[in-house]
């Protein structure tokens, strides 16, 4: 089954909502390397002006994901997920992810475009935090590759 392309501009009901933990903004930052105090010390993160520890800005690529995942299964939508490869990852940050957060993600797929005989989708993820405040607009790009 081919990509349908009839899915561009399909929003799918908000997912969520995600508990953001300390602990969790505690581990992803070991994950990427991220030694700033502000990911693991809630005293720095407050000197800092932050509520609470603050999430590495790719964080957001945890929630954007689980979102996301409702398209990328949809048996309707035509993707075979063993012949995906990431393509793109970019976040406009409305605010910065915090402990203490429980955010709710909205996916759209934006766009599906052919190219060589592959299909590139941009799905676009709105998470907002529990008083429907935008935090974080991620866009993401993967590629289905065509043909065996």
């Amino acid at each position: 089954m081919a990509v349908n392309t009839d899915f561009v501009g399909r929003t799918y009901p908000p997912s969520g909502p995600y508990a953001v933990s300390a602990a969790d903004i505690a581990a992803f930052a070991a994950a990427v390397g991220a030694t700033d105090p502000v990911h693991t010390d809630a005293e720095a993160a407050r000197a800092a002006g932050y509520a609470d520890v603050v999430a590495p800005p790719t964080m957001a690529v945890v929630y954007e994901q689980q979102s996301s995942r409702a398209y990328v299964a949809d048996p309707e939508a035509g993707i075979d997920y063993s012949r995906v490869v990431h393509g793109e990852e970019s976040f406009v940050h409305h605010r910065p992810i915090v402990a203490g957060d429980a955010l709710t993600a909205t996916t759209t797929v934006a766009s599906i475009r052919q190219a060589g005989g592959h299909s590139m989708i941009t799905v676009v993820t709105e998470l907002t935090d529990e008083a429907g405040a935008a935090v974080t607009t991620a866009s993401s790009t993967i590629v289905v590759r065509g043909g065996e």
